[in-house]
């Protein structure tokens, strides 16, 4: 006997076969991720924050770095974003998110590339969505820095996983060498290295304290504009103030 298969079992079919997905997309009804392990993610997290962007981007350019399955590029293109490149590591990932852009019926410029590669692109963006990657990285302050000499143009909307105290001290300008004491503090910027897994990741590397990641922003020569959510930051380019020294030039 013949089985026929309808429009919708076609397209659950496909899901299935471009799986695991970590981003719970909705394509043609359809959840892609309907049992992850935090929830609706991450739609749940969006819409604790989704208020800090303009409703209408009026065609701003927009950079969406690990872009997985490409959610926050498809939101973009919602509020009627312009060009929006979207880049990741992980073949997979692209994949999903060309097809979850495909039934969209949106034009978003996916490419295999490291945030370390950013210069590469040759221009700076009015937006950059740097969310859920920095403490994949073995190398944060680099990355920050590329992002800062290279492709933000004006804003960043910015999340990082936290674990530890979430006070945010009172701190000097500098300390005596022979201090030992304000290390101790629970809210002193610490940043958790990770030499093995965390969550069964071994791409887990840094996880910070509330502290360190907001002074790691500030030394890239972030401007911290809004906190909407403990892990997300809205921030533009401001002036570093210190002199540092330009990170190494990508070949």
């Amino acid at each position: 006997m013949e089985v026929k298969f309808s429009r919708k079992d076609d397209l659950e079919r496909e899901i299935k076969e471009l799986g695991p997905w970590f981003h719970n997309m909705r394509i043609g009804g359809i959840e892609t991720a309907p049992n992850h392990f935090l929830g609706d993610y991450p739609a749940f997290k969006w819409a604790r924050f989704k208020h800090v962007l303009p409703e209408d981007l009026e065609g701003r350019s927009v950079l969406d770095i690990g872009c997985n399955a490409g959610f926050y590029s498809l939101e973009m293109k919602k509020r009627n974003a312009g060009t929006v490149v979207a880049i990741d590591t992980d073949p997979h990932y692209l994949r999903q998110a060309e097809f979850a852009a495909d039934h969209a019926g949106v034009e978003i410029e996916f490419r295999l590339m490291s945030v370390y590669d950013v210069a590469k692109l040759g221009q700076r963006f009015d937006l950059v969505v740097f969310m859920g990657v920095l403490y994949h990285l073995r190398h944060p302050m680099l990355a920050l820095d590329l992002l800062y000499e290279h492709v933000v143009g004006d804003t960043m909307l910015f999340q990082c996983l936290q674990r530890g105290d979430v006070t945010i001290p009172e701190l000097q300008h500098d300390y005596d060498f022979s201090e030992w004491r304000i290390f101790e503090q629970p809210g002193y910027p610490k940043l958790f290295f990770v030499e093995e897994r965390f969550s069964n990741d071994p791409t887990n590397w840094f996880i910070p304290n509330k502290a360190a990641i907001e002074a790691m922003l500030r030394s890239s020569g972030f401007v911290i504009q809004q906190n909407p959510e403990r892990e997300v930051y809205l921030v533009r380019r401001g002036q570093r103030s210190f002199a540092a020294d330009p990170p190494p030039k990508i070949a």
